[in-house]
């Protein structure tokens, strides 16, 4: 039996570590402080045990006779320390003292008493759905010594605790103490009140709020807003804080106005510089209704369809600049802004062209025609919204088929030499005559020879 009493004890303390290792995290401990009282009468009439049966009744009689058979020490005689361990279970350590001064109706000298009892209750404070009646039942076993004797028991258990809150409660238990020790064991009821104060829990994120009451659990956060961070500082959680990095304002949902112009940085276009409403946050310093940062003239009011800038004419040809295909030359309104191409100006181009030189018989441009070709150029250059026709010509000497060929070629050959020094070639056409447009009689070589050459023309 001496074997069994240690291995009694050490499997209750074995219990007590893994339980309280092993458990939910999120549920609390308990502490109890109380007072126990010991009765050895209504334990059965058996000769078990050192405790005759002549002095005991049978199995709960007399069971509440509290002032003839209870052995109560007028002081705090017990602690306990409890777990929840989950599903509706706890686990309690309990370490006890008593003084025995009557065994049943029998007087005797003051025995000392100490108990050390492992216990695992089940509560119906859940199944109940309560929030204060928390009845339980259980199973243990222990180890008590009675006038430095000592034995194991296992043990029985019923209770129920009323609680005041969620961290204080009244508990009162009763549990039936059944000894090993069929000689010198002492089978009895131990009863107790006690006081219990719950505490403990599971902090996943740290921040010293337990889960239970954590709203967000798994995010260090601040006690002032249920264990949720505000992550910029601001006052306003980051839950609620539509700029959760960034320090704001309540009125904006916890954005910056960095401007100061009542509109929120994240619906403002122009962050840093105070604007209107109407161009989202964008200024306007000339009034236009078009913000500064599309407006080409900002201090200057003008209208949207010229860029925010005033209608001007700046060739002053009465022909304002938005409409003006030429808003830096004079020009007609009739040719939308543009200079008119003169009949003075047609004469000078043909002066030029007539001296431009070919080799003979063919379409190749001479060098010394290339001043004459660059003067021709910059001319059609100060009309940027004229077209010109380029015209070859030639005398009626060789046949019609060739003189046809080689004035094509040569008309050619000068509007493609007029592209290579900035022309635009889509304002340049070509176009051959042959010898079908002579300006001179061809029986003369003076008047072969005029006969012989490039001309231009305006092309409407």
């Amino acid at each position: 039996m001496k074997h069994l009493n240690r291995l009694l004890v050490a499997a209750i303390l074995f219990l007590g570590i893994g339980v309280a290792n092993a458990q939910d995290e999120n549920n609390p401990w308990a502490i109890e402080v109380g007072a126990n009282a010991v009765d050895v009468y209504p334990t059965g009439t058996s000769e078990e045990g050192r405790v005759p049966a002549s002095i005991r009744g049978d199995i709960f009689d007399e069971y509440f006779n509290a002032n003839d058979h209870w052995n109560i020490l007028p002081s705090v005689s017990r602690l306990a320390i409890s777990r929840y361990i989950g599903s509706g279970f706890v686990f309690t350590a309990a370490g006890s003292i008593n003084r025995i001064d009557k065994l049943g109706d029998v007087a005797v000298d003051d025995l000392s008493y100490y108990g050390a009892d492992g216990e695992i209750k089940y509560s119906f404070k859940k199944a109940l759905g309560s929030s204060w009646f928390d009845p339980s039942i259980g199973v243990g076993g222990g180890y008590t010594w009675v006038d430095d004797i000592g034995f194991g028991t296992a043990n029985a258990l019923a209770g129920v605790k009323f609680w005041f809150n969620d961290y204080l409660a009244l508990n009162l238990q009763s549990t039936y103490k059944r000894s090993f020790e069929d000689t010198y064991g002492i089978t009895h009821f131990q009863h107790s009140a006690g006081i219990v104060f719950q505490f403990g829990g599971k902090d996943t994120d740290g921040d010293g709020i337990y889960d239970k009451d954590d709203e967000c659990p798994e995010t260090p956060g601040l006690a002032e807003f249920n264990g949720c961070p505000d992550t910029d500082g601001d006052g306003i959680e980051d839950r609620n804080d539509a700029c959760p990095n960034t320090p704001g304002l309540a009125e904006f949902n916890g954005c910056p106005d960095t401007d100061g112009d009542g509109i929120a940085d994240p619906q403002d276009e122009c962050p840093t510089v105070a604007g209107l409403a109407a161009l989202n946050g964008c200024p306007d310093a000339d009034g236009d209704g078009i913000a500064d940062k599309d407006d080409a003239c900002p201090n200057e009011a003008g209208p949207k369809a010229n860029n925010g800038c005033p209608y001007q004419d700046r060739d002053g040809d009465g022909v304002l600049d938005k409409d003006d295909q030429c808003p830096d030359v004079a020009g007609t309104v009739a040719n939308k802004g543009c200079p008119e191409v003169s009949v003075e100006i047609i004469k000078q181009l043909n002066d030029y062209s007539k001296t431009i030189l070919f080799d003979l018989g063919k379409s190749t441009i001479r060098k010394e025609s290339y001043a004459v070709l660059q003067n021709i150029a910059d001319i059609m250059k100060e009309y940027p919204n004229a077209r010109f026709e380029i015209e070859g010509h030639t005398d009626s000497q060789g046949s019609d088929a060739l003189n046809q060929k080689l004035s094509n070629d040569r008309a050619a050959s000068v509007k493609d030499y007029l592209t290579t020094i900035g022309m635009d070639g889509n304002r340049l056409t070509s176009v051959g005559y042959g010898e079908s447009r002579p300006i001179a009689t061809n029986a003369t070589k003076a008047g072969r020879q005029q006969n012989r050459r490039v001309e231009i023309s305006l092309k409407k």
